[in-house]
């Protein structure tokens, strides 16, 4: 038991805060913004990854193996410190997040995600018989193939809220002009 709670329920819970974490977290990315609904997502985003950290590392009471996920675990608690400050000083404080603490918090973020993508698709290819039979390929083997994918989004992530991110906390969309026919020859 822990935390008052059988194996199998605390590993439910474990996995459901971990894919919370990871689709909000995408959205977060995806629309950032200084709008309450937007920081609703973000805290959603933020306490649900690190209560999937904690529960993860709570896996060392019955298993008191330290193992991959259990490091990955206690880097995301690392990442957590700066990415908090970053957020929160500039929100209490009421100012803009801008600068340094706009890159600290986009970077930090975009790292926790890709850390929580990381963990679910390790478990994936470990517990979902169908992913660990394919077999390896010319361009290697699945689960590294994978893991290159969730670093690609996680890193496109980060660049796109990076780049919507504008000082003064709004975002703003950038959209080509449309092409019209006279342009052509103008």
């Amino acid at each position: 038991m822990i935390l008052g709670m059988s194996l199998s329920t605390f590993t439910v819970v474990h996995v459901v805060l971990s894919l919370v974490g990871i689709a909000s977290g995408v959205l977060v990315l995806l629309r950032p913004s200084a709008s309450p609904t937007a920081w609703g997502l973000t805290t959603l985003f933020l306490v649900t990854t690190l209560a999937a950290s904690v529960t993860g590392l709570l896996f060392l009471l019955p298993f008191p193996r330290f193992g991959l996920g259990h490091g990955i675990g206690v880097a995301s608690l690392l990442v957590f410190v700066p990415t908090l400050l970053a957020l929160w000083r500039h929100r209490l404080a009421g100012a803009p997040l801008s600068g340094i603490g706009r890159a600290t918090y986009v970077a930090g973020a975009a790292t926790l995600l890709y850390l929580n993508a990381f963990i679910a698709v390790m478990q994936a290819f470990g517990k979902i018989g169908y992913l660990s039979a394919l077999p390896v390929t010319s361009l290697g083997s699945p689960l590294f193939l994978a893991h290159l994918l969730v670093l690609a989004i996680s890193v496109w992530l980060a660049i796109h809220a990076f780049a919507r991110l504008q000082s003064g906390g709004a975002s703003r969309l950038i959209r080509a002009r449309a092409l019209r026919v006279a342009d052509r020859w103008n």
